[in-house]
């Protein structure tokens, strides 16, 4: 959908699911902001949820310079491990660490429309949450099954968005969006490597899980020492259980995704170059960051025929 002459499109941006892979939104979204490109419309599905809501509500930049130095070190003491309840993650301590970074108050109250996807654990329903506390909507959202327990809301159990939608498009245009870019993380998929955390300290001595072991508390140390799989005869690492849970999940999403696309497409699709990063590789945030930034560099022309000049008569912030 090409802009008519005059005419002030809406534009919205639709981030999809993909775990840590889902860090390349925020280089997404700088590099849009140093095009002059602002979506005034947000909707995210899982990591999207929770980046989109942080850059609609105001706690974007702060979440940025954190995730761009990110080590395994910060990211297990999130790990408040609770093995009961449809999930070995509470979230507690991630919840509170994002509203140190931005306050909990009500969607509405956002400056720009946003809504985050989740799905509805009895029904498999698709459920768009447009209002109420955007922690809970962004908790909700990234409630990976298996990983994180589900989330109670408004009477119903709801777990990840990605299992149904998991690059948001059609909630964006719902909101309003007439114009949309989607960001689909998982979109170049490489072969994964077996066992993320090898014994070779790929990553960076000292950074991986099992150098931490002996600070965590006794349910999570034994968690991570069986989380990579036995290894083989051949010294390599089989997949883990997030792998293989991930693994299957993924699967069902790419196909979902291929599927929503075709029926309901957007604008213009941005695919970070990120399939070689783990789904559980966070502490490589910064490498995400960057391959996001240097997406929107190579889709400029894109862009730009898109949307016209950004920096020129521009378009509705």
């Amino acid at each position: 959908m090409r802009r008519q002459t005059g005419a002030v499109p809406r534009l919205g941006l639709a981030l999809g699911a993909g775990a840590a892979r889902g860090f390349a939104h925020i280089g997404i979204l700088r590099g849009l902001a140093e095009l002059g490109i602002e979506p005034v419309v947000v909707a995210g599905t899982s990591m999207g949820a929770l980046v989109g809501a942080l850059y609609v509500g105001g706690g974007f930049a702060d979440f940025e310079s954190w995730a761009a130095h990110l080590t395994w070190r910060q990211i297990v003491r999130f790990f408040d491990v609770r093995l009961a309840g449809g999930g070995i993650v509470e979230g507690r301590r991630l919840m509170a660490f994002l509203e140190y970074l931005q306050p909990d108050r009500r969607i509405e109250d956002l400056p720009k429309p946003f809504a985050a996807v989740a799905t509805d654990f009895a029904t498999g329903r698709e459920v768009w949450i447009e209002r109420g506390s955007w922690l809970a909507a962004v908790r909700a959202s990234i409630a990976l099954p298996g990983f994180l327990r589900p989330v109670e809301h408004r009477g119903r159990w709801l777990v990840d968005g990605g299992l149904v939608d998991p690059v948001p498009v059609a909630a964006c245009r719902a909101l309003g969006a007439e114009l949309i870019l989607a960001v689909n993380v998982n979109g170049d998929l490489l072969p994964q490597r077996h066992g993320q955390w090898a014994a070779d300290g790929e990553g960076g001595e000292g950074e991986e899980p099992g150098a931490l072991i002996p600070e965590l508390p006794r349910g999570l140390r034994e968690l991570l020492q069986n989380l990579a799989g036995p290894p083989t005869a051949r010294g390599t690492l089989t997949p883990g259980y997030f792998e293989v849970v991930y693994g299957a999940i993924l699967i069902m999403q790419d196909r979902i995704t291929r599927s929503r696309l075709a029926g309901d497409p957007p604008d213009l699709v941005l695919v970070p170059r990120v399939g070689e990063i783990g789904l559980f590789e966070f502490h490589r945030a910064s490498e995400a960051i960057e391959e996001g930034y240097q997406t929107v560099m190579r889709s400029r022309p894109a862009l730009e025929a898109l949307l016209g000049d950004p920096a020129g008569s521009g378009f509705q912030r």
